[in-house]
């Protein structure tokens, strides 16, 4: 049993290997059994035509998306600038002119 690995993210015990991958059933982290994969905690975010997005970039929302809270909309072709990654559900942090600070989903964005 102590040949098991215990999960990167949560430590859970309980881990078990599924086709290749180790599966965490505690918080449902998958992740290979390579060393080198649990060392690196680097997580590739991507936009919705699969470019890789860095802390800095200048992308385009691609869909009108409401603000949760309030009846504004943020249009499609609304540009922002100097985002910067974060880890969660929504992956961008930014500042969009006349809405304010905002979070986004990498998903919803191409990069310019």
């Amino acid at each position: 049993m102590s040949d098991i690995p215990a999960c990167p993210q949560c430590q859970g015990q309980f881990s078990y290997q599924d086709r290749g991958l180790w599966v965490c059933p505690e918080c449902g982290h998958e992740w290979s059994g390579t060393e080198e994969s649990a060392a690196s905690d680097e997580r590739i975010i991507t936009d919705a035509n699969g470019q890789r997005l860095t802390d800095g970039d200048t992308v385009t929302v691609i869909k009108d998306l409401k603000v949760k809270g309030s009846s504004s909309v943020v249009k499609v072709g609304t540009k922002v600038k100097n985002i910067r990654l974060v880890d969660g559900d929504h992956d961008i942090d930014c500042k969009i002119d006349g809405i304010g600070a905002m979070k986004l989903k990498s998903e919803f964005v191409k990069k310019v």
